[in-house]
């Protein structure tokens, strides 16, 4: 629907979308199952000590992990 409307990239924001880090990843993979352009993901090396936003940031091992996780997810739905 959303690219009906624009022309505009389409843009999941997981961290905020959920609040809870341990969702960041299903929602993630989601995204590129229903063709979103990117993802955006809250990342903090110290969540625990983030000022805000921490429960539903990543440290970096996790965004890296994350990342690996979901290229076979991009390539299978034809993303670079």
């Amino acid at each position: 629907m959303i690219r009906s409307k624009s022309h505009l990239p389409v843009i999941i924001d997981p961290s905020h979308a959920t609040g809870v880090r341990a969702y960041i990843a299903p929602l993630s993979r989601a995204a590129i199952a229903v063709g979103a352009d990117g993802i955006m993901v809250e990342v903090h090396p110290c969540p625990e000590c983030a000022l805000s936003d921490g429960p539903q940031s990543l440290t970096f091992d996790q965004f890296d992990a994350l990342m690996n996780e979901l290229k076979p997810y991009k390539q299978l739905a034809g993303r670079n």
